[in-house]
């Protein structure tokens, strides 16, 4: 219990605790498995005016959670993936109009479960790293040990070429809740679910193929501003 409640007291210092007396957009998305519901990060202007415009268009209704990973994370927002056909390969094109630049915040922000960050394409092609105009995944991952954490630290310094290291608030948190941290300073984190990680437990133990599609569609089938 004292664990716990130092872990929430980490977690409401850092700004992670999610309450709407911060004045955060909040976007529900109705999928086939439940609904989730996203608060976006004042943080990362960028993304959250991004995110909110495309939701706001339609953008977002009827694409499908085209990437599933079992404690790492789910993914979605490819436009293509409306109308793809039964084992169609789908995320890797990026083929949307425009890219953002990237905002991390870095350790304000970071891979927890529950976090909700752009993907992007790979640093060989996108070596500013910045994030694809809409496709999106939530972190479900899992819990790290102190020694695990120590070789994540490592090999994050390896692929940014700079000395990295956890704040031990970010590493508790990484070891209580758990989260993706080899993904933290690489991808931009632009919000957190505050309601339906439930939802999207039920959606990363999905049955998927070779290229980590669900075997049976789930689709977003409308996303909006609350």
């Amino acid at each position: 219990m004292k664990k716990l409640f130092l872990l929430l007291m980490l977690m409401f210092s850092m700004g992670l605790w999610a309450q709407n007396e911060d004045n955060r957009r909040v976007v529900c998305l109705e999928t086939d498995s439940g609904v989730v519901r996203i608060a976006l990060y004042n943080e990362t202007p960028r993304h959250r005016d991004n995110f909110l415009k495309l939701v706001g268009e339609g953008f977002y209704d009827g694409v499908l959670f085209h990437r599933v990973i079992n404690r790492f994370m789910v993914q979605s927002g490819d436009s293509l993936s409306r109308h793809a056909a039964p084992g169609q390969e789908l995320g890797d094109g990026f083929y949307e109009a425009y890219q953002l630049p990237s905002e991390f915040r870095f350790p304000q922000l970071f891979h927890k479960r529950g976090a909700v960050a752009a993907a992007r394409e790979g640093d060989d092609v996108n070596p500013e790293r910045q994030s694809s105009m809409c496709q999106f995944y939530i972190v479900t991952g899992h819990r790290y040990s102190p020694n695990a954490l120590d070789d994540v630290e490592e090999r994050v310094s390896q692929a940014t070429k700079e000395i990295f290291r956890f704040p031990p608030e970010v590493r508790e948190v990484y070891q209580q809740v758990g989260g993706a941290p080899h993904l933290d300073t690489q991808y931009t984190v632009f919000g957190e679910v505050i309601e339906g990680m439930d939802v999207v437990n039920r959606i990363q133990l999905a049955e998927t193929d070779k290229n980590d599609r669900p075997l049976v569609d789930i689709r977003i089938r409308r996303a909006f501003v609350e």
